[in-house]
This record gives C-alpha cells, sequence and structure tokens, in this order.
C-alpha cells in the first residue's frame, strides 16, 4: 500500500509540473502576442506637421505599415523614401510604445522664379535651364542643379567668369520666392592658338583650316574667338579632313588642350599633331555583286588615280557618286565600302570599292529638331523621303541639300539611328534658326556722278510658315520705287507656286535718255515643278507705263516715245537647276528661259525672249571658276518695239561701263540719248582665288572678263539720222572683292575696259552694300 501510495503521489507531482509547463507556455505565448523580439507591433502610425500633403500620402511612401513588428531597418528605409520624394525639407520618426510618430517639415512651394543681372543671354533661354518653376516643390538639389545648368551655359556663350548665386525669399503659407542674381562677366577670349608637332604646315595655315579663332578688334560680332568645346571638337575633324585630303593618312591629333589664364580673361589653346607620312594610292578596283551594273560606267566613276596622293575626300566623293549610279539604276539599298589596305613601306594604299545590295531598309520615324520658329511641316515638305519610305541615300542626300535650300537655317544635320527592328532607321533632322529677315542697302557710283541708294526690308519665312514677303522703298536723286511681293511656295499645301505683286516706281533716265519714266500695275504668279532639278513659272502682269519730263533738246527718238501705254502681258519661266549646292555652288549649271507676250489686253504688242546659264566648276581648293551667259531679243508684232521695252544694258551686266552705256545711241541730241537695243548677248568668266588674308576676314577675290554684242533698234535712222547702232563687241576685265563684313556684305567691282564704241559711257569703279537682321 505504501509503494502504491508513493507511486500515485509520484503521478500527481508529474502532472502538477506539466500543468505548470502548459499553464507557463500559455502564459508567455500571450507575451509574445504583446512584445515580439524585435520590438512591438505597430498599431497606428500618426503623421504630424504636414500641411498640404495627406497622412495618407507620406504613409504611402513608406515600407513599414500598421501591423508590421516595428525594425529600426525598415524605418530607416522608409525615412530615406520619405526624403527621395523631394518633399520635405526635414523628417523625424520616433516610437511610443505601439505608435509610430513621423514629424516632417514640408519644402516650400516656388511661387515665383526671376533672374537679375542677365543680359548677354535672354530670360527665356535661361528659363530652358532652370527646372524649378512655379507650383513646383522647391528643393536645395533642385537649386544645385539649376545654378550648374546656367553657368554651364554661359561657359558655352564664353563667359567663364561667371556665377550665379539663388536668393530665396520666404512668403506666407510656406511659399517662396526664387531669385538668381547672375553677374555675367566679360567674355572669356581666345589668347592664342598654337600647334606643336606640325612641320608641312604653318601655325597661320592651320589656324585658317580651324573654325576657333584668336581675338581680334575687328571681330566684335563673330563668336569664333570665344572657347567652346564643342567647337575644339569639331576644330579637331577639320584638322584631321585637312590632312586626310592631302596624303596625310596616318595623322592623328593626339590632344587639344585649353588653359585658362589665372585672372580667367582668356583661354590658351594647344593642339598636339602627329602628321605623318604622304602616301600615294596605289591600285585601285571596283567590285560589284550586282550583275546588271555597268563596270565600266562605275569605274569611269571613280575620282582617285593611281599614282595620285592620297585624298580621304575624293574617296567619300566616290562613294556618292557610286551610290547615286546604283540608285538610279534601281537599287536603292545598294552600299559602297571603301576598303583600304595600306603598304607602309611604300606608303602606298591600294583601295577597293565594293558594292552590294545591302538589306533592304525603311524609314520608320522622321525627327525634326531645332526648329523653334520653322514649322515641321515647313521642313518636312522637302523630304523626299516618308515614313514608310524604302530608304534611299541619294534622295537622302537631296533632301538635306533642299533644306539647306531653304536658307532658313545656318546648320542642317541629318542623320541615322537603329529603328526598332532591324529593318528599319530613323532619321533625325537638326537645324539651328537663322536670321530671314533681311534690311538691305545699296549704293554705287559711276564717272558720270550716278549716285544710288536703295533699301528693301524681306522676309522668307514669314510666321514660320515659309511665307515669304518683300517690300521695298527706294527714294533717291534717280528713282522712287514701292513694291510688295507676296509668295507662297506651297499654295494650298502642294508643290505649288502662288503669289502676287503690287509696284509703282519712278524713275528718272535724264542722264541716260534725258526722259523719266513712270510704272504701276500689279502681277499674278503660278508654278509647279516639272521635274526634281526643273520647274514652271507662269505670269500675268497688267501695267501702265508712262514716258514724261522729255527734256527739250531730247532725241527725236525720246520725244516720239512721250506718253502713255497700257500693257497686259503674259509670261512664263522655266529653270533648271543642276548645281551641287543652291546656296554656295561649286560645281554644276543651272539654266533659266524666260518669255512674254504682250497683247492679250492693253495697247502694247510684242514678245520678248531671255536665257541665263550658269555654270561652276572647282579647279582645286580656293580656286572657283564661273562662266555665264546671258541674252535676250524682243521683237513688236505689228507696230515697232517701245522704247522702254527695249534693253538698257551695262553696270552689273557687264562691268566698265555705265548703266545703259553700252547699245544703240543718238549722237545728233545734246545728251548723245541711249536709246535702248532689241538683243543682247553677254558672257562672263570669273576666277576666284585665295587672297592671302586670313579666312576669318571673309574677305575673297575674283578676277574677271565680261564680253558681249548689244544693238539692233526699231528707230529708222531715216527719220531718226543720229542713232547709232552698231552691234559690235565690247569687253572688259577687272578685279573684285567681297567682304562679308560685321555689317553686311560690301562688293567693290574695278574694271578697265578693252573694246568699246566711241559713244559708250564707262564707269570704272562700282560699291554696294547690305545688312541683315
Amino acid at each position: 500500500m505504501g509503494r502504491l501510495a508513493g507511486f500515485l503521489a509520484g503521478i500527481a507531482n508529474v502532472g502538477i509540473f506539466v500543468g505548470a509547463l502548459v499553464m507557463a507556455w500559455t502564459l508567455s505565448g500571450t507575451a509574445f502576442a504583446q512584445e515580439a523580439p524585435g520590438g512591438p507591433v505597430i498599431t497606428l502610425i500618426s503623421v504630424q506637421g504636414n500641411q498640404r500633403i495627406e497622412s495618407d500620402t507620406v504613409r504611402s511612401y513608406m515600407i513599414i505599415r500598421e501591423g508590421m513588428t516595428y525594425d529600426p531597418a525598415i524605418a530607416d528605409v522608409s525615412l530615406k523614401r520619405l526624403f527621395d520624394t523631394g518633399l520635405f525639407a526635414d523628417i523625424t520618426m520616433r516610437q511610443e510604445g505601439n505608435r509610430l510618430v513621423v514629424s516632417v517639415v514640408e519644402n516650400p512651394i516656388v511661387n515665383r522664379v526671376a533672374f537679375e543681372g542677365n543680359s548677354a543671354l535672354k530670360e527665356e533661354d535661361l528659363q530652358k535651364e532652370v527646372q524649378l518653376q512655379p507650383r513646383v516643390v522647391y528643393t536645395r538639389a533642385k537649386v544645385q542643379g539649376d545654378v550648374s545648368r546656367m553657368i554651364e551655359l554661359y561657359r558655352r556663350s564664353g563667359r567663364f567668369s561667371s556665377s550665379v548665386e539663388p536668393k530665396v525669399i520666404q512668403l506666407p503659407q510656406n511659399r517662396v520666392d526664387l531669385v538668381f542674381e547672375i553677374t555675367e562677366g566679360p567674355k572669356t577670349k581666345i589668347a592664342s592658338i598654337n600647334f606643336i608637332g606640325n612641320t608641312q604646315f604653318s601655325d597661320g595655315k592651320l589656324r585658317e583650316v580651324i573654325s576657333t579663332g584668336e581675338s581680334a578688334w575687328w571681330k566684335f560680332l563673330s563668336s569664333s574667338d570665344t572657347y567652346d568645346p564643342d567647337r575644339l571638337t569639331y576644330d579637331r575633324e577639320l584638322l584631321r579632313r585637312h590632312y586626310l585630303q592631302r596624303g596625310y593618312a596616318d595623322f592623328r591629333v593626339v590632344s587639344a588642350v585649353a588653359d585658362l589664364s589665372r585672372d580667367d580673361a582668356a583661354f590658351y589653346i594647344t593642339f598636339t599633331v602627329d602628321e605623318g607620312e604622304v602616301y600615294e594610292f596605289g591600285d585601285i578596283k571596283v567590285t560589284t555583286t550586282i550583275d546588271t551594273l555597268d563596270q565600266a560606267e562605275l569605274e569611269s566613276l571613280v575620282l582617285a588615280k593611281t599614282g595620285g596622293t592620297y585624298n580621304a575626300g575624293l574617296i567619300d566623293k566616290t562613294i556618292d557618286a557610286l551610290t547615286f549610279a546604283a540608285g538610279t539604276s534601281g537599287y536603292a539599298f545598294a552600299e559602297v565600302r571603301p576598303r583600304v589596305s595600306r603598304r607602309k613601306d611604300e606608303r602606298v594604299i591600294d583601295l577597293t570599292f565594293q558594292i552590294t545590295e545591302g538589306p533592304r531598309v525603311y524609314v520608320e520615324r522622321i525627327n525634326i529638331t531645332g526648329n523653334s520658329r520653322t514649322l515641321d511641316k515647313v521642313v518636312r515638305r522637302q523630304m523626299r523621303m516618308s515614313e514608310g519610305d524604302a530608304f534611299n541615300k541619294v534622295l537622302l542626300d537631296n533632301s538635306e541639300k533642299n533644306i539647306r535650300g531653304l536658307q532658313y537655317f545656318s546648320r542642317v544635320t541629318v542623320t541615322q539611328d537603329p529603328g526598332t527592328a532591324p529593318d528599319k532607321t530613323i532619321l533625325n533632322v537638326d537645324v539651328q534658326e537663322q536670321s530671314t529677315g533681311s534690311l538691305s542697302l545699296s549704293a554705287g557710283f559711276s564717272t558720270l556722278d550716278n549716285a544710288v541708294a536703295g533699301i528693301q526690308l524681306s522676309e522668307r519665312n514669314f510666321l514660320g510658315r515659309g511665307l515669304q514677303l518683300s517690300t521695298a522703298l527706294s527714294i533717291s536723286r534717280r528713282r522712287q520705287l514701292i513694291e510688295f511681293h507676296y509668295t507662297d511656295p506651297y499654295f494650298l499645301d502642294r508643290d505649288l507656286v502662288g503669289g502676287f505683286d503690287l509696284f509703282g516706281s519712278e524713275t528718272n533716265f535724264q542722264n541716260e535718255s534725258s526722259f523719266d519714266s513712270r510704272s504701276q500695275g500689279f502681277g499674278l504668279r503660278f508654278g509647279f515643278p516639272l521635274s526634281e532639278k526643273s520647274r514652271f513659272l507662269a505670269r500675268y502682269q497688267f501695267r501702265f507705263d508712262e514716258i514724261f519730263n522729255v527734256h527739250p533738246f531730247a532725241s527725236n527718238a525720246v520725244k516720239a516715245s512721250e506718253g502713255s501705254n497700257y500693257r497686259s502681258i503674259v509670261g512664263y519661266d522655266y529653270y533648271y537647276d543642276n548645281r551641287n549646292d543652291p546656296v554656295d555652288p561649286t560645281g554644276g549649271w543651272d539654266f533659266l528661259f524666260t518669255q512674254n507676250f504682250a497683247g492679250l489686253g492693253g495697247t502694247v504688242r510684242y514678245v520678248s525672249t531671255e536665257v541665263l546659264a550658269r555654270y561652276y566648276y572647282q579647279l582645286t581648293e580656293g580656286f572657283l571658276t564661273s562662266w555665264r551667259i546671258d541674252g535676250g531679243y524682243i521683237h513688236g508684232i505689228d507696230q515697232d518695239v517701245e522704247l522702254n521695252d527695249h534693253f538698257f544694258k551695262g553696270g552689273n551686266t557687264i562691268r566698265g561701263f555705265a548703266r545703259a552705256g553700252v547699245g544703240p545711241r543718238d549722237l545728233a541730241s545734246p545728251n548723245e540719248d541711249a536709246v535702248g537695243a532689241k538683243a543682247f548677248i553677254f558672257g562672263t568668266s570669273e576666277l576666284s582665288f585665295p587672297n592671302g588674308l586670313p579666312e576669318a576676314l571673309g574677305i575673297r577675290t575674283s578676277v574677271f572678263v565680261d564680253a558681249g554684242y548689244i544693238g539692233y533698234s526699231d528707230f529708222n535712222r531715216a527719220i531718226f539720222p543720229g542713232v547709232v547702232d552698231d552691234f559690235a563687241p565690247r569687253a572688259s576685265v577687272g578685279l573684285s572683292l567681297y567682304w562679308q563684313s560685321p555689317f553686311g556684305p560690301i562688293r567693290l567691282d574695278f574694271a578697265n575696259v578693252l573694246l568699246d564704241e566711241p559713244y559708250d559711257e564707262r564707269e570704272s569703279f562700282r560699291f554696294s552694300a547690305g545688312t541683315s537682321f
């Protein structure tokens, strides 16, 4: 019994112990529900200090949530996320039992952004660099970023001593005004440009090659003498092209360093170059996988010749010519790749042009940038390709030429980027706007004291739509003129030209022919392209013409022409342009044919024809030849040609002679009045050449020869015996100087007559000037 009682007592004790353990486990579980090992469970997140921003918005930025166990690491990440929003100037977090208190200080809202002290840069240019705008949250980081961008903008404009100090003005309701106090400082000029390693070309010659120039007093309207890191990179490329076009295939620019003086007043630029040796062309071949291309024709397009000095420019031009030839033969995707094999010991480069059909690529998108004023459609309508078209290198080059031909932009760059698929490409057209309005002044001088002055106001890109407006007003001793012209080069948004003209003039011909003339009227124009290079323009003009104020001692031919007439004229122009550049051609030709028919109403009937042809050819770098032929003929229909319908030539037409200084003349009159000619033909040959002056001066020189014939008149010698009418040759030679001055273009012509008639009137010097705004 004693053993049994002891056994039962032991079991009871075990039960009590187990029960105690269960009770302890239950109690410990309850304690764990209240306080975990990492901290308490957050039952409430309280946001304090917020004014504009909702508490729920603050909580949404945090990782820690109500019901989660408090963890300092998670709280720290939440704190950083709140700071990253940029909405708060200060944030603190504290735990109060099961409650997490988040105290914030909101960043103020920008009320206004102002700039003080800026004059070199416009406020709208600075605004583009500033991220902080009205109603944007203010942060110190954004302010510092804005300051850095503005300083960089000033440095790119050549002002390296500029500084920007931001000032914050506190306002009620947690708002601020932000004022950038700017000290622009003077432009940091370029004191000198030096070259190290050059032995074949002098420092002076290489300075003419690059676009950056040393500071000089006469460059006060130029920006080429201010430091620009992008321009310095471009100068490296210009130096490379210069040497590669002269045989130096191994040339490289080792370094280009710009050192700023201690007083921040000027830069000293040093180019270190490695010229290398001069190479010659070796074996030159053309291979193609396209059987239908004519091998002989392709080889004839190669400009590089065996034994000639290596010239990378000739390779590029040959690639363009071969690509064009393949494109015109129907292979729009043809690729021309030059394979170069260099024999260094012999300093010879073998060259093989490989022509393959290439993969088919289509235009996915055309991006146009930089046109802050000109509408996109004005640029797009010059593109010869649209989205979805097959890519064609020839059409792309023509598109770039067309855009440059608008003369709306100082720079046009067309590049390609890969598209979203291997068979797609993206075309990027980047332009830089330039002034399209012009204010032109002109003046002339002759041995007869024939002074002329004029003013013309024109706008080639009105409202950025490509519309052309011009008005001219001339008030001088010789002529009073007022005229207005309007032209829409894409009438009805099609490749059609439409326009109208209003004009009125009164001209003093007393010195030339002892009479005054008056003309008033209007005209309409309509044109369209016939091909990629040719256009047709139809015209109608109705005008009132009068010859009056005839001198008592004028020629009898002039007296017989006194009075008024009405002219109703229908005419047309045919123009073909095959030049390599419509703005500054160095090759190719163009042709203009004009005819006018008078007699569809009015009192005058005639048919007149004029022809103009020009040809350009570059002999070598710096030497450009140009030829010009200009001719005309007028024939009366059942009546003699009126005096003021005759051709009066001289001045710019054939230099060395005064206006109306050549052609038929009435020697019986005291003034030896010019009576005009029914026919003329003149030719000009001109050679432009380097003058040894720095290219930065913008002075070009040329020599010229002008020659031609003029004559035939409807004034019968039996009735007007004093009229002399010799269809005889005239010729002159001379020198022309053209200066692209800071005030606009200036041209001076000096001429010496070689062939003339005794009654011709000479003019040895002519001057003209203009400016743009």
